[in-house]
């Protein structure tokens, strides 16, 4: 197979168009450990390896477009977040980034709760045995269904998120002869950095019950009369990706406030605060996430600060990392296509993916890294943009990224940090098939998702 220099493309920094990039790195070779897995590596061949086991062959086995898992790194994220949290606090994995039942057995052999927001969640925890009393279940629009399996099955905790809601949950509960706790999820007018799609605790979107004119406090009021519900707190989730822990501390202010309104009203000390997800990681090298041990000491300084200005006891924290533990441990594995280079543009690398195995540069605007994994190359750098094979022209997985000049079809090329909302958030667009997630550990690779079949989609189509 040919992998001679592509003649039109812009290559050079001096001459490229305006996007979404910075100058071509020093090495295209160079794996930025910020953003690809702890066990990633490249062999002395110069192949990709994750687990001790190379790419080249990963795809042979299970094909391409296909998830790769480090479970030795992903084992080590949850212990990192339960230590930097210790006994005195809750981490509840936020299952809408990646689940399925093996993330369940390990989130449950390594210490970490889980947080689920859907009856297939629930039904996903629930069967790959984790205690019910360490789930929690979120949702801005829960069904009777949903709720009713919810209490049956004694989960910790229900997040209740509008007026209705309280009354739905407590209406279940006392008809199953049954006391659930719940959280309050207030909005507390922060106003997140990140895109408007993801910021979730200004006032003007879907989730939670502001505090802004006292609604928050007449949530408090009519659950703490309902007996079918313990309140046992206040939640609040301020949005994702991100890195400036100033919104933290806003919104643990204002939480800490509503803490003390309600013991002045009602005589009661709400034993637990949760201060949601949302921390960032590394897409690219410009990205500088914080460790768990930072966030750690950040918050926990922060509620205790506010709790002794308002003469509070310092309540019990939760939060609820997802991308920050399963994002970085995963990368997509494509074969290129097709290399079609615009003159004074930059050069199109299509692979055997695309938006339907991630949808996020197309929703988000989202930012990725790439690299040429079978192989190195000591060939200047182009101006990329991968994109997929689906009909689309939003169908972009990397919108400008600098790859080898020598690029050519059948040589594999993979996006790091790609754990998160990307196997979630997968459609069949074009009837497409969704890529399976296989884990590496140890030399040894399975099949935790398998890949859709052709079968399996006509199976759904009775008409």
């Amino acid at each position: 197979m040919s992998r001679s220099a592509h003649p039109a493309g812009p290559r050079h920094a001096d001459v490229l168009p305006e996007g979404h990039y910075s100058a071509p790195p020093a090495d295209l070779n160079q794996l930025d450990p910020k953003v690809w897995a702890r066990t990633v590596s490249r062999d002395e061949r110069g192949v990709v390896t994750v687990g001790g086991i190379a790419v080249d062959a990963l795809a042979e086995e299970f094909g391409t477009p296909a998830y790769f898992l480090d479970e030795t790194d992903f084992r080590a994220r949850c212990r990192a977040w339960a230590e930097a949290f210790g006994k005195d606090a809750d981490v509840f994995y936020a299952g809408k980034a990646f689940l399925s039942r093996a993330v369940v057995r390990w989130l449950e052999e390594e210490g970490l709760n889980l947080d689920v927001c859907s009856g297939g969640e629930l039904s996903t925890a629930l069967s790959a045995g984790m205690p019910a009393e360490r789930i929690a279940f979120h949702g801005n629009n829960k069904s009777e269904g949903e709720i009713r399996r919810a209490v049956e099955a004694g989960v910790g905790r229900i997040v209740l998120d509008s007026f209705q809601e309280i009354v739905r949950v407590a209406h279940v509960a006392q008809s199953l002869g049954k006391r659930q706790r719940v959280q309050i999820r207030v909005t507390v007018g922060v106003e997140a950095h990140t895109h408007e799609f993801i910021a979730t605790a200004h006032e003007d979107q879907k989730f939670g019950i502001a505090l802004a004119g006292g609604q928050a406090a007449e949530a408090v009021r009519r659950a703490l009369k309902l007996d079918g519900l313990e309140l046992i707190g206040i939640h609040s989730h301020i949005g994702s990706q991100i890195f400036d822990m100033a919104g933290f501390e806003v919104s643990a202010r204002r939480v800490v406030q509503l803490l003390a309104e309600v013991r002045d009203e009602h005589g009661v000390e709400l034993p637990e605060i949760d201060l949601g997800g949302g921390l960032g990681i590394a897409y690219t090298s410009e990205d500088d996430p914080r460790e768990p041990h930072e966030i750690a000491k950040a918050l926990s300084e922060i509620v205790t600060r506010e709790c002794e200005a308002a003469g509070l006891r310092t309540p019990r924290i939760s939060v609820e990392p997802g991308r920050a533990i399963v994002g970085p441990t995963a990368f997509t594995l494509y074969r290129v296509g097709t290399v079609k280079p615009l003159e004074g543009l930059r050069t199109y690398v299509s692979v055997d993916g695309g938006m339907s195995d991630n949808i996020r540069t197309a929703l988000y605007d989202a930012e990725y890294s790439v690299s040429l994994v079978s192989r190195t190359s000591e060939a200047e750098p182009m101006l990329s943009r991968v994109v997929g094979k689906h009909c689309e022209s939003g169908d972009i997985v990397v919108r400008d990224a600098f790859l080898p000049s020598d690029l050519a079809p059948g040589d594999l090329i993979a996006v790091p940090a790609t754990g998160a909302y990307c196997r979630s958030m997968a459609s069949n667009y074009n009837h497409a098939l969704r890529p399976p997630v296989v884990a590496v550990r140890d030399g040894e690779a399975r099949v935790i998702v398998r890949r859709e079949t052709e079968e399996d989609l006509l199976r759904l189509d009775v008409g």
